[in-house]
């Protein structure tokens, strides 16, 4: 019980600090609301989920050692992280027709998971440095997976709700060109370390 709670907290420090997947989250909040927000956030759990069963079956490790692979798929993935940081960036405000405005998919929330390095990297500790089922392989790992959903939901909905706090500030253009900036240059900063380790 002591090793699953540890592991429940480390789950919620590593998954709700604030990254790539959480800050697009904050800002589809922001720009479209929660309730438009709930596709994309949708994706984002199930890219998540990809990502747990990529790292518990030790296949990231094995294509990260093939040579050249490292710095291939961290160029993919730096280069989708910058064209999302544009998209934010230039969002217009929030105006009568924003009802018109195409919130993020369901397909781009889990193709964002499947490329945050910063998801692997938690997914990564994580697994491997807790065990919940001493001694059998597919009991541990199933437990830790369906501990890290319910985790990687909740943190999920609180960003969120809390980037749908700021909606009434995306109304106003000034206001809301600063934050979509702060969002972008956030998403960069977190993709920049997440890199880095």
């Amino acid at each position: 019980m002591q090793d699953l709670l540890g592991f429940i907290v480390a789950g919620f420090a590593l998954a709700g600090s604030p990254g790539p997947n959480t800050l697009s989250l904050a800002a589809t909040g922001a720009a479209f609301g929660a309730r438009r927000g709930l596709a994309y956030m949708a994706g984002l759990n199930a890219g998540m989920l990809a990502v747990m069963a990529i790292t518990a079956s030790g296949m990231i490790g094995i294509l990260l050692a093939v040579p050249g692979a490292r710095p291939a798929v961290t160029a993919v993935a730096a280069g989708y992280f910058v064209y999302l940081a544009w998209r934010i960036a230039t969002a217009p405000p929030i105006g009568q027709d924003a009802g018109d405005r195409r919130q993020p998919p369901f397909l781009a929330g889990v193709t964002l998971s499947l490329v945050n390095p910063k998801a692997y990297a938690a997914m990564s500790a994580l697994f491997s440095g807790f065990v919940l089922v001493p001694g059998r392989i597919g009991p541990d790992i199933a437990a830790k997976i369906g501990t890290l959903v319910a985790v990687v939901a909740i943190v999920n909905i609180a960003w969120l709700a809390s980037g749908a706090v700021l909606t009434r500030f995306f109304r106003d253009p000034r206001a809301s060109r600063a934050i979509n900036l702060g969002f972008a240059a956030l998403l960069l900063a977190s993709v920049g370390l997440a890199l880095a380790f």
